[in-house]
This record gives structure tokens, sequence and C-alpha cells, in this order.
């Protein structure tokens, strides 16, 4: 589509400049075939021109289109507004002191200088509007005044109120609900529907452990709309181009200029590569308290040996690992186990326990 329209672009342009410019040209090189004296004739081989430059032309263009394009997309949009309103009040103020200039009978004051003065003050104009966009606010809103005096604006930061995108990992964890429940994320929460495609393939995987976080993900996602705690929307855009979902997200952070709510360490660490904030629940669960304490009891399921002898794994709801000591004697089984500690990392949070009645005992006694 970008193609076509610089395409049409150019031909235009083809036939404007064949239309008003050839016949000078003929006149100048002394031409004098009558055929090139028609209009129709001198725009037709414009537009013939102009499509042979444009071969070499188009590639280059549609590269610096796609440039300006992906600028504009990244800039908030009343960065755009003011940029644009003082860039056009500084081409009016040019052009009104180049008014005076037009008379003169010099061409570099009369033809350059203008141009040049038209340069400087659309320059100056967006710098302006870029840079000092809190005090056009101030101006185009004056600020509201009380009984006390008038009322201070607060300078708003990046951060306030901006977009939170829920990756997949997030919604299985589970601890967003916690969080929005007591007000530790402001904003918005953003679920697109790649996120919502995949967690919904993960519900219905033939893997019974897989299948269990899948639905506790949508289960979550249900409860942050159904409760309304905190505002939660839904992206329908897609990046067709684009085939694995975290690089949809990151693509999708930098549109919207949003922040990526994840507990996913290698999420994290490519988001930091990439310039894209990041908030890592991880990296928050190292600053409080957990939730399981050495002591606490739990009933899991052992369902494969650990790396070390005697050891079995289990999970729980969230994807926590479990390793339980001689848990290879309860493989497959539903048990209770006692925490003995807990690590957190930056890849997640690991727990250890061991039986509440180990069978290595119970043959020892015996």
């Amino acid at each position: 589509m970008r193609k076509r329209i610089i395409g049409l672009v150019l031909a235009i342009l083809g036939i404007g400049a064949g239309y008003t410019f050839l016949p000078e040209l003929w006149k100048l090189f002394n031409v004098k075939y009558q055929w090139l004296q028609n209009s129709l004739v001198n725009a037709i081989i414009g537009l013939i021109l102009m499509l042979i430059v444009g071969a070499f032309l188009i590639v280059p263009i549609e590269k610096f289109i796609i440039r300006i394009e992906t600028s504009l997309v990244k800039q908030k949009p009343e960065i755009i507004v003011s940029t644009t309103l003082s860039m056009t009040v500084g081409l009016i103020i040019a052009v009104m002191v180049s008014s005076i200039l037009f008379k003169s009978q010099i061409f570099f004051i009369s033809t350059i200088l203008p141009i040049v003065l038209m340069i400087i003050f659309t320059y100056l104009g967006y710098v302006v509007g870029k840079e000092r966009l809190s005090n056009l606010r101030r101006l185009l809103f004056r600020p509201k005044k009380t009984e006390e005096g008038e009322v201070l604006l607060r300078k708003v930061g990046d951060n306030f109120h901006r977009y939170k995108l829920l990756d997949t990992n997030i919604l299985i964890d589970g601890r967003i609900y916690d969080l929005a429940k007591i007000g530790f994320i402001e904003g918005t929460l953003v679920v697109p529907n790649f996120v919502l495609y995949e967690l919904q393939y993960i519900a219905d995987s033939a893997e019974s452990i897989k299948r269990v976080r899948g639905r506790r993900g949508l289960d979550i996602l249900n409860k942050l709309r159904s409760e309304k705690i905190i505002p939660v929307k839904m992206y329908d855009g897609d990046f067709e181009d684009i085939k694995e979902v975290d690089s949809k997200l990151i693509k999708l952070a930098k549109v919207l200029d949003a922040v990526i709510v994840t507990n996913d360490y290698n999420l994290n660490k490519v988001c930091e590569f990439q310039n894209v904030e990041v908030l890592n629940i991880n990296a928050l669960a190292k600053a409080i308290k957990p939730r399981v304490l050495p002591g606490e009891k739990l009933n899991v399921m052992v369902i494969k040996n650990g790396t070390e002898r005697q050891q079995g794994v289990a999970y729980l709801d969230d994807g926590t690992m479990i390793v339980v000591e001689d848990g290879r004697y309860y493989l497959n089984k539903s048990i209770e186990v006692i925490v003995t500690s807990t690590i957190q990392t930056d890849a997640g949070r690991m727990i250890f326990a061991k039986p509440t009645h180990s069978k290595r005992e119970l043959a020892e006694k015996n």
C-alpha cells in the first residue's frame, strides 16, 4: 500500500513537471517539433521520465517514510499535537518576516534568505513544542484558583498511569491479582489477544500440569475483569510478521509506550536490552515476605525425580517448584510435606521441603 501511494505521488509530480517545465525546456534548446508543443504529450513524457526515475527512488523513499512512521508512533499524542502547532506558528512567523524580504531586488535576500528563515523558525517551533510541553499546557489551560490562592500544577512523570501489558506467565502466576487488589498496580492493565490465545492453548493442553496452569491464568483474568478492581482492556491488534508472543509483546510495548508486567527472567532481560520498561514480580518478591514460610505444611503431588539422589519434584498451582527430600519414594502420589527453606532467585522461587512421615524413617524403625 505504501509503495502504491509513493508511486501515485511520483506520477502526479511527473505529470505536473512535464506539463509545466518541458515547454520551456524545448524553447531553451531550440527544439521546434510540432508534436512537442502539445501539453498532453509533455505531461505523458514527464510521467514516463518520473516512472523511470521513481524505479530507483521508491525504495529509499519508502525507507525514509518508515523511519518517520516509527518515530511518530513512539511519540505521545500530546507531543505530536504540540510540536505540530508550534512548527506551524514558527512557519507563519517566518513567512511574515519574509514578506518584507520578497520585495528586494537582490536574489539572495528575496529568495535564499526567506527559505533559511523558514527552516530556522520551523526547527525552533519543533524544539519549543517538544521540550516545553508543560509550559504550553499552562498557557492554554490556566490553573484554577481557590480561596487560598492559585493551585500549583503537578508535573506528571513518564510512568504516571502508563499501560501495563500482562504476559502469559504473570497471569498464570496469579500474584498480579493480589497486587491489584491491594493497590500496588495503578493505571490500566492491557491483555493482548495473542497472550489470551496462548493462555487458551495452554489450558487445552493434553498435559495435566499445563492444563491446570492455563486454567488458573484464565481464572485470574476473569477475576480481574469481573471484580473491577482495576481497569482491564483487551488489545485486538496483532503483528502477523512476528511469530513469538514475547516479541509481539515487546513490539506492542514500544507502540503504546507501555510497561510489561512479567515474572519471566528471559523476557525481562530482552526488555532491558531493547530499552522497554518492565515490572518483574520476582524482583518485587525479593523485598517482601514470602508466602510460604519454613515450618508450614503443604499437600503436593511428586511428579518426577530430582537432580540429586532421593529427591523428588513437585509444583504449586502457580508453577513454583518444590524440591522434596526423599521424594522419589512418593512418585505420582499426593503427600503432606513440611517446608524447610525457600530461595528467591532471578528465575523464580524454589521451595525445599521434606515429607511429614518419611518412609525412610519407618523403614529404619522396622
